[in-house]
């Protein structure tokens, strides 16, 4: 099994989560459990589904074309992130006040649902490319799922003394090199 790819991706595709939950916290806005589960379950969601594509796909192609195209695949989303210094995102990614409609400094459930559609959409390239490459889709899915929810919940409760950091200045290089190393991974390994 592909351990080692299944939690760097997992916790690659979630470093956007961590700079959210950084955001809110530092403007003292609150991400309860309940927002965050469902912020976890629809990146799962997403994963699940975009893993068994990329598998499915697979199935039509010879095996190491597949991983082949599954690990170029990811590098090139590693790539992508690094020169336009910016991951997948939406307008909600990159002004997250904005998602706080009430303006209560809460993130309710709805509010969730609509970050979590956001944010999952970091996931999709990653599990296709994952799926191409044969990682199993239930530990992707729960990887996926985990690092969402620790990343957010550090990055809320943290916030301000994060973003000083390394990973909360740099989140984008660190996570677009990391999608660059695990494609080179899969493909040499």
């Amino acid at each position: 099994m592909h351990w080692i790819t299944i939690i760097v991706v997992g916790l690659a595709a979630n470093l956007d989560n961590l700079g959210i939950g950084l955001s809110y916290g530092v403007k003292k806005t609150k991400i309860p459990f309940m927002s965050n589960l469902i912020i976890a379950i629809l990146s799962m969601v997403v994963t699940y589904i975009s893993v068994v594509a990329g598998d499915f796909a697979s199935q039509y192609i010879p095996p190491y074309l597949a991983n082949l195209l599954g690990s170029f695949l990811l590098c090139l989303i590693g790539m992508w992130t690094l020169i336009s210094n910016q991951p997948i995102r939406s307008s909600s990614i990159e002004n997250p006040e904005k998602v706080d409609w009430d303006h209560n400094n809460v993130i309710s459930w709805k509010e969730a649902v609509y970050l979590g559609m956001a944010l999952s959409l970091n996931c999709l390239a990653s599990g296709i490319g994952m799926g191409a490459n044969d990682i199993s889709a239930i530990w992707a899915t729960f990887s996926i799922g985990l690092f969402s929810l620790i990343t957010i919940g550090i990055g809320s409760h943290f916030g301000y003394s994060l973003t000083k950091t390394f990973i909360g200045k740099y989140s984008t290089i660190v996570s677009g090199s990391l999608l660059i190393l695990i494609g080179l991974y899969e493909i040499f390994a």
